[in-house]
């Protein structure tokens, strides 16, 4: 691909960054296999985020890079915000449902709940994936799993 070809479909680095993420989002909603019930789906986030650490270690790389480099581009900053923003809301909605059918603990706080879920994967894709084994991915979710009391 030529830069004219790159230029006319992402005019702007924001464009190009916008659709990186929005392919690399697309990638976690669809590697999902939501179940019936909300503590099925919530415990198919796990497996899908399992999934994709293993067989598309790339996505978490991109993210990665993204995160590091959004301290310094104002306009990385605000289109991850708006992606973290909306995950959180996502995440709170299924722990609420989750904990209203009983398979996770209703003392927990869904906005906290999210909040830390987030926060752990993010650190743990963090280091490149590549350093990362599969089974470390598996123990960090299965605490994510335990604190939740997911059945």
């Amino acid at each position: 691909m030529n830069i004219a070809t790159l230029h006319y479909y992402f005019p702007s680095k924001e464009a190009l960054i916008r659709g990186v993420v929005g392919h690399a989002m697309g990638r976690f909603r669809t590697a999902f296999d939501p179940g019936s019930r909300p503590g099925e789906q919530l415990a198919a986030q796990f497996q899908g985020i399992r999934r994709l650490a293993k067989y598309e270690p790339e996505l978490f790389l991109v993210m990665g890079e993204l995160a590091l480099r959004s301290a310094r581009d104002p306009a990385i900053a605000a289109i991850l915000s708006e992606t973290m923003r909306a995950w959180h809301e996502i995440l709170v909605t299924l722990v609420r449902h989750a904990q209203n059918d009983g398979f996770v603990d209703k003392r927990l706080d869904p906005d906290t709940t999210a909040s830390l879920v987030i926060a752990t994967l993010s650190g743990l894709f963090m280091v490149p994936i590549a350093n990362v084994p599969s089974d470390r991915v598996d123990k960090a979710l299965g605490q994510l799993e335990g604190f939740l009391g997911l059945k």
